[in-house]
């Protein structure tokens, strides 16, 4: 059963969640306070970890950041209604997704699903690698990025997007193309920017690889070439 752990300080959310989500198999724990979510996170065991953004003690962007700092749990972000600015921050800090407040308890079912089928490993025999010049190793089963002899540490979606780029070399892919494939719903504008936001990020972890390109007004590419 997946484990998720919800750190916000509103203490009437978390048993009504807690209860729409055992009814599809999942285990939702609350935490009110950041020391307390961090804590638990640490003692390990959690598959996805929801943040609000307005939280005593230190936010929700610096909980992120500190998260980031040795997890790449999956993480979703809970931000104000309309505000963008929360939107990209989250993304730039390295979460997963956001959804706004308020929202349908169905529809953070929904994206977290979508998270936890990008985290699963491939259930097919053998190994499958994408190896590319400069190094770049690309593990689809263990789901492992190596950069000659370092693991890069991405998040989930940074790695179903370098996949979906580098197994089409060449393949431009429009911000609609990894909209769809990523979260499985249309772009609109907050969206199209997340996409940016994502793709830089992918790309500073590459460095100093220079292999994902952009064509103006058509979207992405990846360049590299296989070994």
């Amino acid at each position: 059963m997946p484990r998720l752990l919800l750190i916000d300080d509103d203490e009437q959310l978390g048993a009504p969640l807690a209860a729409y989500f055992r009814r599809f198999q999942f285990e939702l724990q609350h935490a009110t306070r950041p020391s307390e979510g961090l804590k638990r996170l640490r003692q390990g065991g959690f598959d996805v970890a929801i943040l609000d953004v307005m939280l005593p003690e230190m936010d929700g962007f610096e909980l992120c950041r500190t998260i980031r700092k040795d997890s790449q749990i999956p993480i979703v972000m809970l931000t104000a209604r309309g505000d963008v600015m929360d939107r990209v921050v989250g993304l730039e800090l390295g979460a997963d997704d956001y959804l706004p407040k308020p929202f349908e308890p169905r529809e953070l079912l929904a994206r977290i699903q979508t998270i936890l089928r990008r985290a699963a490993p491939a259930n097919g025999h053998g190994a499958r690698q994408l190896r590319f010049e400069g190094g770049l190793d690309v593990d689809l089963d263990r789901r492992t990025v190596q950069r000659g002899a370092e693991t890069l540490e991405l998040t989930s979606t940074e790695f179903e997007l370098l996949v979906m780029l580098a197994q089409s070399p060449g393949k431009v892919f429009s911000r609609d193309d990894i909209l769809e494939r990523l979260r499985g719903q249309s772009a609109e504008d907050i969206h199209t920017r997340a996409v940016d936001i994502l793709v830089s990020r992918l790309r500073r972890k590459l460095e100093p690889l220079d292999c994902i390109k952009t064509l103006r007004n058509a979207g992405y590419t990846f360049a590299g070439v296989r070994v």
